[in-house]
Formats: structure tokens, C-alpha cells, sequence
């Protein structure tokens, strides 16, 4: 029972973080129908930032606040610079400018870094909390809260706000919100920088557990991305729920199964979800054939 306990707390952390990168797929997708692929560099570029900042004598908040600012004005560049000339172009088209993208931020941030493994200090120390024959780091409880209440403040910015709805009237019918007067343009502006934004809290406190380096976004993306699949993409409670989920199966396969066979859950997940259900848990059940 122990050892289940063990996998599950395991299992839960990194299944936070994915559903955090889910979410991020998820927030841009229903802004603009896009799949960005870049959103890993995103969590890399926040923890990257931020453990080069603290080498450099800045103080870890202020450190990460300055990280989360600059990995939003990247999510915001590439939306400008990047996406919107190619506006109109097919879907494959656009996919592929976002995995360049991913390439081209991997590579500047291998030569304004380094390609070593970087971690930071974890927040509240790195005494394990004992539980039912298990443990569990205090910085794990840290990324559960911060994905829980990130979570929490997004539905109700959605919920609650004018621009949450203007949000949601683009991502249900971008022509018909730009007839009502919103500049969808803006909408799909702000769609990239808070998914860039979520992308870059969720490296800076996944770092003190997993380590950091310039090419860790790849692997990320892919888990995002498969949890937002498994949830149904474009579904932001979806992306949540196929992000635990997610995070849950990887660690009983490494557990019980091997650790080598970890990493192939998720493109197990994306293959066996685009061929027996293509809508996911929570999406819509609807195929669009590019």
C-alpha cells in the first residue's frame, strides 16, 4: 500500500505540471485553432530564466516574476512575429511554424545559457513530509497548490470577467465575436501570453524537483500535448483531468512496469486516442481533416 501511495504522490506532481502545459495548448487552441508546439519552451524559458537570474544574486521572487514577464513577452512575440503574417494558412502550416519556433527558442537558449542541468531551491525545504508509509517532497505540495489555484483563477477569469468572455465568444465563433466588436486579434494576443505566462510558473516550480536545462521543453510539449488530447483538446477541464491522469499511468508504468517504458505512455496515449476517440474525455465530438 505504501508503494501505491508512493507511485500516486508521484504520479499527481507530475501530473500537475502536464496539466498545466495542457492547459496552455488548450487556451490557444480555442483562441485561434492552433496546436503550439512551442508551449514547452515556455516552461523551460521560466525555469532557465529564473535559476540564472538567482545565480546572478536576484532574489528567487523577484527572480521569477521577472522570468514569468519575459516568457510572456516571448509567447506574445511569437504570435506577432511568427503566426499572425501567416494568418490564413492551413493548419499544417501553422503547426509547423510554432515546432520551428520551439527549435529556434531551444537554440538561442542554449547559447544565452548552457546545455548543462540547472535546479533551484526548493521553497520550503527539502525535509520529506511523511505519509502512510510514503513520502512526498514539501516542493511537490508546491506545484499542486500553484496548478490547483492556477486552475481556480482561470475558470473564474473565464467565468467572472468581460474578457474572459470575449475569450470564450472567439474561441466558439471567432467571425461572429469580430461582428459583436471584439478585436479577436487582441483576444488571440492574449491567449499566447498567458499560456506563456502558465507555461513559465509551471517551470519554475517543477525545477527544484526535476531539474532544468535548454532542451527539456521538447519532452514537456509532448506530455502537454497528450494530455490535452486525452482530455479533449480544447476542453480546459479536460486538459486538467488528462494531465493527472497522465501523470498517474507514467509513474504506475514505471513503478510496476519499467522507468523505460515511461515516456512511451504518452505517445501511446495520443495513438490510441486519435484512433478510438479522437474527441477525448471532455471535447467535442467533432473531426476536422486537414
Amino acid at each position: 500500500m505504501a508503494e501505491l501511495l508512493q507511485f500516486i504522490f508521484s504520479g499527481l506532481t507530475v501530473g500537475a505540471v502536464y496539466a498545466l502545459v495542457g492547459l496552455g495548448f488548450t487556451l490557444i487552441y480555442n483562441a485561434s485553432d492552433i496546436i503550439n508546439f512551442a508551449q514547452g519552451e515556455f516552461v523551460m524559458l521560466g525555469g532557465m530564466i529564473t535559476v540564472f537570474l538567482v545565480a546572478a544574486g536576484v532574489p528567487l521572487p523577484l527572480a521569477a516574476l521577472i522570468a514569468v514577464g519575459l516568457t510572456t513577452a516571448v509567447g506574445l512575440a511569437l504570435h506577432r512575429l511568427a503566426i499572425e503574417p501567416a494568418r490564413g494558412s492551413s493548419p499544417v502550416t501553422l503547426i509547423m511554424i510554432t515546432i520551428g519556433a520551439s527549435i529556434f527558442l531551444r537554440g538561442i537558449a542554449q547559447i544565452i545559457f548552457d546545455r548543462r542541468f540547472h535546479s533551484l531551491p526548493s521553497l520550503f525545504g527539502s525535509e520529506p513530509i511523511h505519509f502512510g508509509g510514503a513520502t512526498m517532497l514539501p516542493q511537490s505540495l508546491v506545484v499542486l497548490a500553484v496548478a490547483a489555484i492556477i486552475v481556480v483563477l482561470l475558470w473564474l477569469f473565464m467565468e467572472r470577467t468581460l474578457l474572459g468572455k470575449a475569450v470564450t465568444a472567439t474561441a466558439a465563433n471567432r467571425l461572429a465575436a469580430r461582428l459583436i466588436g471584439i478585436n479577436t486579434r487582441r483576444i488571440v494576443d492574449f491567449s499566447f501570453a498567458i499560456s506563456a505566462a502558465i507555461g513559465a510558473v509551471a517551470g519554475i516550480v517543477v525545477t527544484p524537483i526535476t531539474l532544468t536545462s535548454y532542451d527539456v521543453g521538447t519532452l514537456l510539449a509532448l506530455k502537454g500535448f497528450a494530455a490535452a488530447m486525452l482530455g479533449g483538446i480544447g476542453s480546459a477541464p479536460g486538459a486538467v483531468v488528462g494531465g493527472v491522469l497522465l501523470g498517474l499511468i507514467e509513474a504506475l508504468t514505471a513503478g510496476y512496469i519499467s522507468s523505460n517504458y515511461k515516456d512511451a505512455v504518452s505517445f501511446l496515449i495520443i495513438l490510441i486516442v486519435l484512433v478510438a476517440m479522437p474527441q477525448g474525455l471532455f471535447g467535442r465530438a467533432r473531426i476536422e481533416r486537414v
